[in-house]
């Protein structure tokens, strides 16, 4: 499961382009409010309801592909829209004591990215999942009873808790290193900066009001939509998002338009690249391997195994799609540990004459840089969070950590956490120095090596499994909110929002997101039927995926069907392979190569999700060759608007599988010869 960056290196080049002036002078007449009153009650209401909202568009996600688009843009538009809305009733009401500042735009943006970057850091749709005795039927392991445990509000609440804000002290005393001596980029975060200050001016204020009127429209589209479809699911493979649009065969498959706004709005945001690889991977998998490997029933697996079986095919779409993932996976690991010890050792050299990074004083070097970085270089460094503060809260949660987590997770020895808590800071490091230089986050990647080291570890006969899967969510929450604080340390630099605001916005942000993602999950669990089932609506791949890894780290590749094996040691190199491949030719040649990690999604889930995103992927390029300035303004809006309709159409529709009301009608598809038997059946 990854999450990806979207455009935002686009974006960022393109509001370069057009800010080539200072930014700062535009905003000279404007005082920067003290942190506290950056903080506001107004600020935290919107939030709240933005995180809630973004949370069930997240746990959508990740329950059905795990494709996880940036929302930075849409949080910053919605964040600026309902303050907006809020400010000028009260400047008509005579009521209005503070104007609305970028600063306050940061801080709710800041709060609505951690509260809804908890549904997928704390694993409903993964590793947390994967503990499920749901789950666990579908592997094929011994000790299962040991390895198991169902999920239940209070201890998934307690389990986020103690483990959501370790990542946020790990990074606190490297900001001015990461953001001011290394200058790091930040894609995502400069990005997202560039748009809360274009908001902010008079052109950018009535261009937001527009995309906000578009991403409204579309908004109620999308949910009438959703609506719409629902009363024709009464029943299984039910509706539009049955429909065999390709034709039976095809639908077999899994190559059909299934009708869902949630992926055409996504396929809008995810680069071309991005799309295409998902096609190319269902097509390889779907179109080709999985139809010959079927041929081979009877010779290289039991004919007579279930069709979820782990030891029939069901195994080789999951356990090749993990190689490739692994494969994927290593590389990149190898690739931004190699960037970040190689731009360590370069800022190290370079910094030798001017003395110590990690002591100097970077505003000695103020009358070098541009006005804009000379103040915004000043208010950054100006409210600093002690050191202390740090270093006493990461121990005070550590010590909480490993007094509590062996209570949740009996298979997590208390000296297993101390042992990841001993490398967390390096690797949280790690993490958000790559994340500042590539705009990728590889928390998903540590925290399947925490599945293999940990379970390895424990060992199957001590619940080795459980043990890998909840190390992994330690790890995964540590380094994902580290490279999180960095990338809005870096929005907080570039707006003027003080270092403090930005912590303690993260703080409440990640407090609010440990209540309500476990919350929408719970809803998500109860609600809907077969939940967690493939096939289901909600099949949740990535919980099974997860589990077989940690099966693998523990027990080995005896599970594994015959040729399996060896076709998962061909698709792991082939994905180091082709990336290795995109890294020589070229960022020119690249693009047209594909990404193994997203060719690997769709081996497991199916190609359905693929079309839909490349139809989004069709229209915007339409879209930009009819009127590329309007695309590229709007587009982001439109796609937004389209998530988010459908994303929140499934809290109703929850609510009404709670109340047992169901769809009054079934829109089914039959074959012909199908339909001439269901006919005979019901005349007689």
């Amino acid at each position: 499961m990854e999450r990806s960056s979207s455009t935002a290196a686009e974006t960022e080049n393109d509001l370069n382009n057009e800010n080539m002036e200072s930014i700062e002078k535009i905003f000279e007449s404007k005082k920067v409010p003290p942190w506290q009153k950056q903080l506001t009650f107004r600020a935290f209401v919107v939030s709240f309801i933005l995180g809630i909202l973004f949370t069930f568009i997240v746990m959508k996600l990740n329950l059905t592909t795990g494709i996880i688009p940036s929302l930075n843009v849409s949080a910053g538009l919605l964040g600026f829209f309902f303050v907006k809305m809020w400010t000028k009733f009260l400047d008509k009401s005579g009521l209005l004591k503070q104007p609305f500042t970028r600063q306050e735009n940061t801080v709710i943006q800041t709060c609505v990215v951690a509260t809804s970057g908890i549904a997928f850091s704390g694993g409903f749709g993964s590793y947390l999942f994967g503990m499920s005795e749901v789950i666990a039927k579908q592997s094929n392991e011994t000790n299962f009873a040991q390895n198991m445990k169902n999920p239940s509000l209070g201890w998934m609440i307690g389990f986020l808790f103690v483990v959501s804000f370790l990542g946020l002290f790990s990074v606190v005393p490297l900001r001015k290193i990461m953001i001011i001596d290394f200058k790091l980029i930040y894609p995502s975060g400069t990005a997202t900066a560039h748009l809360i200050n274009s908001f902010h001016t008079p052109q950018g204020a009535k261009l937001a009001r527009k995309q906000v009127r578009t991403l409204g429209k579309f908004f109620s589209m999308s949910f009438l939509w959703g609506f719409f479809q629902w009363f024709f699911t009464g029943g299984d493979n039910c509706g539009f998002a049955s429909f065999p649009t390709l034709g039976l065969k095809a639908y077999e498959n899994k190559f059909f338009f299934d009708f869902s706004a949630t992926y055409v709005g996504v396929g809008m945001i995810c680069p071309y690249l991005i799309n295409v690889s998902l096609l190319v991977g269902a097509i390889l998998s779907w179109g080709i391997m999985w139809p010959l490997i079927n041929e081979k029933k009877g010779d290289w697996y039991s004919a007579d195994l279930r069709s979820s079986s782990l030891h029939g095919l069901q195994g080789y779409r999951v356990f090749i799609g993990i190689a490739m993932i692994l494969g994927d996976g290593l590389y990149n690991f190898v690739k931004v540990l190699g960037f970040t010890l190689h731009g360590l050792y370069h800022q190290f050299n370079e910094n030798k004459t001017k003395g110590d990074p990690l002591t100097g004083n970077s505003s000695a070097d103020l009358p070098s840089l541009s006005y804009d970085d000379q103040k915004r270089t000043r208010l950054f460094l100006k409210d600093q969070i002690p050191t202390w503060i740090a270093i006493v809260g990461y121990l005070t949660i550590a010590v909480v950590s490993v007094i509590t987590l062996p209570h949740i997770f009996h298979q997590l020895k208390w000296y297993y956490i101390a042992a990841i808590y001993v490398f967390a800071p390096v690797l949280a490091f790690c993490n958000a120095y790559g994340c500042g230089l590539t705009d990728w986050s590889l928390a998903s990647t540590y925290g399947k090596l925490a599945i293999f080291v940990i379970g390895a570890w424990a060992g199957g006969s001590n619940g080795g499994v459980l043990a890998g899967l909840a190390a992994c969510g330690v790890m995964m929450n540590i380094v994902s909110t580290a490279s999180d604080l960095t990338q809005d340390f870096k929005t907080g630099y570039m707006t003027l929002a003080s270092p403090r605001s930005m912590f303690v916005s993260q703080v409440i942000g990640t407090a609010m997101g440990c209540v309500i993602s476990p919350c929408v999950f719970w809803l998500f669990y109860n609600a809907f039927d077969n939940f967690g089932v493939p096939g289901s609506q909600y099949p949740a791949p990535y919980a099974l995926i997860y589990r077989n890894m940690a099966i693998l780290g523990v027990e080995g590749f005896s599970t594994l069907p015959d040729k399996c094996l060896m076709l998962c040691y061909i698709f792991f190199a082939f994905a180091i392979v082709l990336n290795g491949i995109r890294e020589l030719v070229g960022a020119n040649w690249a693009r047209f190569i594909p990404i193994p990690m997203a060719m690997a999604i769709p081996f497991y889930i199916g190609g359905y999700f693929a079309i839909d995103m490349c139809v989004g992927s069709l229209i915007l390029f339409i879209w930009s060759k009819v009127n590329k300035a309007k695309a590229a303004a709007f587009g982001p809006a439109v796609a937004s608007g389209l998530i988010c309709g459908d994303g929140i159409w499934t809290l109703p529709s929850s609510i009404l599988a709670l109340a047992g009301v169901n769809p009054p009608i079934c829109m089914k598809f039959l074959s012909r010869s199908t339909n001439i038997k269901v006919d005979a059946f019901l005349g007689a």
